[in-house]
């Protein structure tokens, strides 16, 4: 249970608060709180910050319509810093940018992020709204459940026959043809990744001192 006395704020009487993304764990901003935002951000589930410059308070999105549904809380080990995982309504920065994370970036190794799994998704979700001339997802949401699911099966036995052959570069295409046309399917039952995150969440806590 979160417990607002335990959080130290500053001289000002604010914390430091970092969103991220609920789904894909991607840092979307950082603001401050006072202790009166943190009160409304945990009694209305729905992210309020406080503008050092304004000198007040702020729901998120009260303007934009780019509000943050919040999904937990939880404080640092000093409890000098709050951490909201949280539902993102459009972008998160006032740019127009889905995180304000994005300036003057450098990469010591290319490693992405699970959230490209969601950046996939939502683009299946708008080429399901808002078909596209010449788009394969368009193509097949057209023909429906079962040429989806025809795909699905010919991307799995192609990449059991990569994994056969020993080929993993073509392993890796394929299972991310597999990865792919799975989200397709899921968006055609109205099937909730989520839900299929849940699923394997409460599979590794019953599993946790078994092997997986």
């Amino acid at each position: 249970m979160f417990d607002i006395t335990t959080v130290k704020f500053d001289e000002k009487g604010l914390v430091p608060a970092v969103a991220c993304d609920a789904f894909s764990g991607r840092v979307l901003m950082q603001a401050y709180m006072s202790r009166e935002a943190l009160d409304l951000t945990l009694s209305t589930k729905r992210a309020h910050y406080y503008s050092r410059s304004r000198k007040s308070l702020w729901e998120k999105g009260e303007t934009s319509g780019h509000t943050q549904e919040v999904v937990s809380i939880v404080s640092d080990c000093d409890n000098d810093c709050v951490l909201l995982r949280v539902i993102q309504t459009g972008p998160a920065c006032h740019t127009g940018e889905a995180s304000c994370f994005f300036n003057h970036r450098v990469d010591f190794k290319n490693i992405p992020d699970v959230g490209v799994l969601c950046d996939t998704l939502a683009a299946i979700r708008d080429r399901k709204a808002n078909p596209q001339e010449g788009s394969y997802t368009r193509y097949l949401f057209e023909k429906g459940k079962e040429k989806i699911c025809k795909k699905l099966g010919e991307e799995c036995t192609e990449a059991v026959i990569a994994a056969m052959k020993g080929d993993t570069a073509e392993l890796c295409e394929e299972s991310a043809d597999i990865l792919y046309h799975l989200l397709v399917l899921l968006e055609e039952c109205g099937a909730d990744l989520t839900a299929v995150l849940r699923v394997l969440d409460e599979r590794r806590s019953k599993e946790r001192k078994r092997d997986y």
